[in-house]
């Protein structure tokens, strides 16, 4: 754990983290996952729900995905939502959340992606579920065979929050995760995209079921996917939030909309390598 002393990060013993989270923060620390019941109340997911509804009824898809996704799929994600509602900034700022995040990814820790997903009951691809992935890195690449050391915290450096505006139930494809496997070094094996037998030091896939107002919170190393839904499907309706180190660059709008650049410093790099040294980067992670 640590925290910020004037520009720089500094170790912070686990006691030392706020007591109420205390037990959520050494979880993602260790396990790479915690569910926290109740972090918004039932009027208060009720607004949301509400609100980020109107978001997906009134705004069409951005086509950040354009080439990506079909439509259908794309019809799935709204992006940056505390640009679209004032109830998506307050989520973004909860305490419970922060209080838990911040011993591992510092005081001044940002968001830096926030994204609505709205899966209805039987849509394309529920039935199969995402393949096995990480949300970026890993951040401390490890070859085969070399192990983190267990006498040593493994670093954080972005946190994916997922808060529950509808039950989420085996039934409908929860996200799954694959405990400890943060501290692999490695992505998932690309031989084995949807096996639901995967396992990292022997350890299996844990459903990450959730009531409406809970949070499920994950590091971004974590080997996961959304798991195949079941015939009793209903969908599943949550929030997305990515925080990450102060040192990480914010994913909510494309870099090719939102840079430091002159027009003409972007009009003279044509090609992708030229694009990519000066901060234009294809969509990927987080912001696609």
């Amino acid at each position: 754990m640590l925290k910020r002393t004037g520009n720089y990060l500094t170790h912070q013993h686990p006691d030392s983290a706020p007591a109420a989270t205390r037990k959520a923060s050494l979880e993602l620390e260790t396990k790479g996952y915690t569910h926290i019941a109740g972090v918004i109340t039932a009027a208060e997911v009720a607004a949301l729900a509400s609100d980020v509804s109107a978001i997906f009824d009134a705004l069409p898809p951005d086509g950040r995905a354009a080439g990506l996704r079909s439509p259908e799929e794309d019809e799935m994600y709204r992006y940056e939502l505390l640009n679209r509602s004032r109830l998506c900034q307050a989520l973004v700022e909860n305490e419970i959340m922060l209080s838990t995040i911040e011993p591992l990814l510092g005081n001044d820790c940002h968001v830096i992606a926030n994204t609505g997903w709205r899966n209805p009951a039987g849509h394309q691809g529920a039935d199969q579920g995402q393949a096995w992935h990480i949300d970026a890195g890993p951040h401390v690449p490890l070859p085969e065979g070399v192990e983190w050391p267990a006498d040593i915290p493994h670093p954080v450096f972005a946190i994916g929050t997922h808060v529950f505006l509808k039950d989420c139930k085996l039934a409908d494809g929860p996200t799954g995760v694959i405990p400890y496997s943060h501290l692999s070094g490695r992505f998932p094996p690309r031989a084995r995209p949807f096996d639901r037998d995967l396992t990292f030091n022997g350890n299996a896939v844990v459903p990450l079921i959730a009531k409406a107002g809970d949070a499920i919170l994950f590091v971004s190393d974590i080997w996961h996917r959304r798991l195949p839904a079941g015939p009793a499907q209903s969908g599943r309706f949550f929030v997305q939030i990515h925080y990450a180190r102060r040192d990480i660059a914010q994913r909510l709008r494309s870099t090719s909309h939102v840079n430091h650049l002159h027009e003409d410093t972007k009009n003279h790099a044509l090609q992708p390598r030229q694009r990519t040294v000066i901060g234009i980067h294809p969509n990927s992670f987080y912001d696609g």
